[in-house]
């Protein structure tokens, strides 16, 4: 089978509290959600750009079927200014907690660090 996209098609991260981690993704990546009630769950989605290869995704709370944890599925957010070190300095002031400072992945994969973000997801980033 040939492979044409990634295999990764949306992700959510749950939450317990909507406003607080807007606010901590806004500060940290420098972007801005688009909010909406979809029934019982209210999300929060993530910029994205249509008809591209990759993933969107967005925060989510609903309070019996999302609960944050730092020991579940990783996702890692591509570092857009290039260096991990920027989007990782901007974590501690917006309320996270740097788990691990950037690292070597090897050289010809990058670089990448991980976070807890302020809803108590473990969270990676990564640079070329």
């Amino acid at each position: 089978m040939e492979i044409t996209h990634n295999i990764v098609g949306w992700f959510e991260i749950p939450v317990t509290d909507m406003e607080r981690a807007m606010r901590f993704y806004e500060a940290v990546f420098g972007i801005s959600f688009t909010r909406q009630q979809m029934g019982e769950e209210d999300m929060a989605f993530f910029p994205w750009v249509e008809n591209t290869i990759g993933s969107g995704g967005s925060l989510v709370h609903h309070p019996d079927h999302y609960t944050p944890s730092k020991d579940g599925t990783l996702i890692y957010f591509t570092a857009f200014s290039g260096d991990v070190s920027v989007e990782l300095g901007r974590v501690e002031p917006a309320g996270g907690k740097v788990l691990m400072p950037k690292k070597l992945i090897a050289p010809d994969v990058g670089y990448m660090a991980l976070f807890l973000d302020t809803e108590g997801n473990r969270i990676a980033l990564h640079s070329r």
